[in-house]
């Protein structure tokens, strides 16, 4: 079912309530069953998720659609359901990647809380399902409900400390490191005939690790002494224990970064 909606809308197909595409429908026969299945909402009240059920919209993007634009002023939070996000930072005619989003999390929602223009843009890189509720809506629940403010809280915890573990990367690792770390990530504990395709395209890897395309070209030929290869976009390991010991990872810069929500003290 189509919506009437704000011309500042989020970009890129009409916003339905199911999937676009009756031929690859979407795993959620509702936007409240998809807030239910989000795993940090899940101390939230069963009453909290069904107002904010009632006042959200199901909403699939098609790769490379741009989404929200610097400087606009959020009308919906946006939850990314499945898919992935480029957050940008831009400059001019210039694009620096700051994360790709992956699922389940908020899209820029400091922007959203505090009622402020958003600093990136975001651009669908995989296309994208979304949930969107009004951001007055999502701002007014916040402020309400302890368990929704407190999952807020926990996931806002996570983004802090995803940006601190990129900042280390890039202050404390020379090129050829966060390069070699990068790698090394990708094919984790596995030790023979391991191929692994890259997961981004070059460009973005080379902007996520803070470096042009070709000091990023001239790294990755220089990984082959270390025992990996790349060929196109596949990397081939010839020798794991080789590229581990010269790029140990640092549980602190490299690990993950789950959604915790804040316990209640009371519980």
């Amino acid at each position: 079912m189509e919506m009437d909606l704000p011309s500042n809308h989020p970009r890129g197909v009409v916003l339905t309530v199911a999937a676009a595409n009756a031929s690859d429908p979407a795993p959620w026969s509702s936007a409240r069953e998809a807030l239910q299945e989000i795993a940090w909402l899940h101390e939230v009240p069963p009453e909290t998720l069904d107002a904010l059920g009632a006042e959200a919209l199901l909403h699939r993007v098609p790769a490379g659609s741009v989404l929200i634009e610097q400087a606009e002023t959020p009308v919906f939070a946006q939850f990314l359901l499945a898919g992935s996000i480029e957050l940008l930072g831009v400059r001019n005619q210039v694009e620096t990647l700051i994360e790709l989003l992956l699922p389940v999390d908020l899209v820029i929602p400091a922007a959203v809380i505090g009622d402020q223009p958003y600093l990136m843009r975001a651009r669908v890189y995989e296309e994208a399902h979304l949930l969107l509720i009004r951001a007055e809506t999502f701002r007014e629940a916040i402020a309400t409900d302890h368990a929704l403010c407190r999952a807020i809280l926990g996931r806002q915890a996570a983004q802090f400390r995803r940006q601190v573990r990129m900042q280390k990367n890039l202050k404390l690792r020379s090129a050829e490191e966060r390069v070699g770390c990068y790698l090394v990530a990708l094919f984790g504990q596995s030790h023979t005939d391991i191929a692994v395709r890259l997961p981004l395209e070059k460009r973005l890897i080379a902007s996520q690790l803070g470096m042009t395309r070709e000091t990023f070209s001239r790294a990755l030929a220089g990984m082959a002494k270390f025992g990996m290869l790349i060929r196109g976009d596949v990397l081939r390991v010839e020798d794991a224990a080789a590229a581990r010991a010269r790029f140990p990872l640092d549980p602190l810069i490299d690990g993950p970064e789950p959604i915790k929500p804040l316990q209640d003290r009371k519980a």
